[in-house]
């Protein structure tokens, strides 16, 4: 299949076997009648797996060109799923340029676990390797990073990782399986916030897992059944539901974002622009090879850096809307700085570009005239 058809079809049964459902029903149980002790239909209790969420591991890996998907009650529950194949003393290379929740979860949880994490700037793969020790069991990538819209070569990355038989695991929520597979390229493990892009819609928290070596795969779906932290069958059905419209969102939040880049980067108030799309930025031609086109998501400073100026212009904005998150259909603002990055130190958060004056947006589905006036009113 094409990803236009795996997106409505992808590893799914398609029709109910019960009453002939064209969509995955909601399977709202916690437990599944018995012939006789031991025998069911595939599920017993649904922590260890329910057929919701078994229509969504299975959309997922299709998606990425995996074997095996997991799907968990968060984005954070999922990377919290990877680290437990970790044991005390093991040490983790983590781009420096990373989620302001996946920090927090390394560093304030994992680290007093005996876990070891080197943030190391990524751009420049050979930057990697002299970090590398023999305790070094995972590499953790973020590509494009947020918010700073690094690019990341996930191909030169897999050559480290297989020379030293490491794990690649690789954060894929802002280029979603649309735009980028990075187990095509070469990762072990893809992980997905799919409260964002999948989803869609600002209504759901879900993370997903997906993997093809089946070893590996039995060990995550061992941690998962274990630790709990499952995605419930509600949720799991709004995601199903989000993914079939992703190739058709996706292709107008990147038109859209072409424009708003672009609109900003001529900005006289505006200093810098954030977009792996624009020709300077410094690893545009890594994501030329490796996306399918550039992502949803735009960063910019204004001049002067100050706080105040960034906090003017979201309190003004009128179609985008201050909030967290992203990869709604509606546009969103944030300021990384006080917000999805505040668990960050300020002194690191600089020396990664994350300056008081750095908004973040997450352009939406809305006509592009209406956002780049609502813009344009906000800045002048």
């Amino acid at each position: 299949m094409k990803f236009n058809t795996k997106a409505i079809h992808g590893g799914q049964d398609n029709i109910d076997p019960a009453y002939g459902a064209v969509m995955p029903p909601i399977y709202q149980t916690s437990t599944y009648a018995q012939n006789k002790p031991g025998a069911h239909k595939g599920f017993e209790y649904s922590r260890s797996g329910n057929p919701t969420r078994n229509a969504l591991e299975k959309a997922i890996a299709s998606l990425e060109n995996a074997n095996y998907g997991m799907a968990f009650g968060s984005g954070i529950a999922a990377i919290d799923a990877v680290l437990k194949l970790l044991k005390p003393g093991d040490e983790v290379i983590s781009t420096n340029h990373l989620y302001g929740g996946s920090y927090r979860l390394f560093t304030k949880i994992y680290e007093d676990f005996g876990i070891q994490f080197n943030f190391v700037e990524m751009e420049d793969t050979g930057n990697i390797e002299k970090h590398i020790t023999a305790k070094t069991k995972l590499l953790w990538v973020e590509t494009p990073t947020n918010p700073m819209m690094n690019i990341i070569d996930i191909v030169a990355i897999t050559k480290i990782a297989r020379k030293h038989s490491v794990l690649l695991a690789v954060d894929n929520t802002f280029a979603t399986p649309y735009l980028q597979n990075p187990i095509d390229l070469g990762a072990d493990i893809v992980m997905h916030s799919a409260t964002k892009y999948l989803g869609g819609h600002s209504d759901v928290v879900v993370g997903l897992l997906a993997v093809k070596d089946k070893t590996l795969a039995n060990k995550l779906y061992f941690i998962q059944k274990a630790s709990g932290a499952i995605a419930g069958p509600q949720d799991c059905f709004l995601v199903l539901r989000g993914i079939k419209t992703l190739h058709l969102r996706m292709q107008r939040h990147c038109e859209n974002v072409k424009d708003v880049a672009e609109f900003l980067e001529k900005h006289p108030k505006v200093e810098k622009v954030f977009w792996p799309g624009l020709k300077n930025h410094p690893n545009h031609d890594v994501a030329k090879k490796q996306m399918k086109d550039f992502g949803g998501m735009v960063s910019f400073s204004t001049r002067g850096n100050k706080q105040a100026d960034a906090e003017k212009i979201l309190e003004k904005l009128k179609i985008f809307t201050l909030a967290e998150s992203l990869g709604g259909v509606e546009s969103l603002a944030g300021h990384p700085a006080s917000m999805t990055h505040a668990s960050i130190p300020k002194e690191e958060r600089e020396k990664l570009g994350i300056v008081d004056s750095l908004i973040r947006l997450s352009v939406g589905l809305e006509d592009i005239e209406d956002l780049l006036e609502d813009l344009k009113q906000a800045i002048d």
